[in-house]
């Protein structure tokens, strides 16, 4: 009596994938988590270039100190005392550490600095900021206008071209005004009592280009 045969190599895989996603399901997935991880590695890899062609108009990277910007005190460090509780806000330029290179060469890496009590921060504040300092760009989201004005009692940073306001308390959120989104936000930390960068803008710095 003849033994039945087994399946052929090419049977096996076909019952096999009879139990898989199916390679068109399974390729579009895979594109899908490829082009996120693309888009995300090409645009740290851009910001890595562009650091390195012009340091001085590079944006804030991490480790970055944070400098006076203006004052009798231009380009030394920010420690956590300069920065009054309440406001008004300090405006800094972020300095490589080990080049010494001030990145001032583009007036969108002015970063403002408000320190507030920490309890008054939401919480979702609370987490870029260092011991109560929270850092924003100083360039309004509506048509670039530096953000030049602040409010005591609100805590709000304001722009005198359109009045937008935007509220330091809560990720320069927009309370009122023309501005279409809030100002970029800069995470912070505290090493040896100076306040250096914790990561990178929240989001793109100024106004949106159209």
């Amino acid at each position: 009596m003849q033994r039945p045969k087994c399946a052929s190599d090419h049977e096996k895989s076909s019952l096999a994938c009879d139990h898989c996603l199916s390679p068109r399901h399974f390729s579009r997935r895979t594109l899908l988590k490829s082009v996120l991880g693309i888009g995300f590695t090409l645009s740290v890899v851009e910001q890595t270039v562009y650091a390195q062609a012009d340091p001085k108009k590079a944006r804030p990277q991490v480790g970055d100190q944070l400098v006076f910007a203006l004052g009798d005190r231009l380009g030394q460090p920010i420690a956590l005392q300069d920065v009054p509780l309440g406001g008004p806000p300090v405006t800094a330029y972020p300095k490589e550490p080990t080049s010494q290179v001030v990145r001032d060469g583009s007036r969108l890496n002015r970063v403002l600095l408000v320190r507030l009590a920490p309890e008054v921060l939401t919480e979702q504040t609370r987490t870029i900021a260092a011991e109560g300092i929270v850092g924003y760009s100083a360039v309004c989201t509506h048509t670039g206008c530096d953000v030049i004005g602040w409010e005591d009692s609100t805590q709000h940073l304001i722009c005198p071209c359109h009045t937008s306001t935007f509220d330091a308390k809560d990720r320069a959120r927009v309370v009122s005004g023309p501005a279409p989104k809030p100002l970029a936000a800069l995470p912070l930390q505290i090493t040896d009592g100076k306040i250096v960068v914790a990561g990178l803008f929240s989001g793109r710095v100024g106004a949106e280009q159209k």
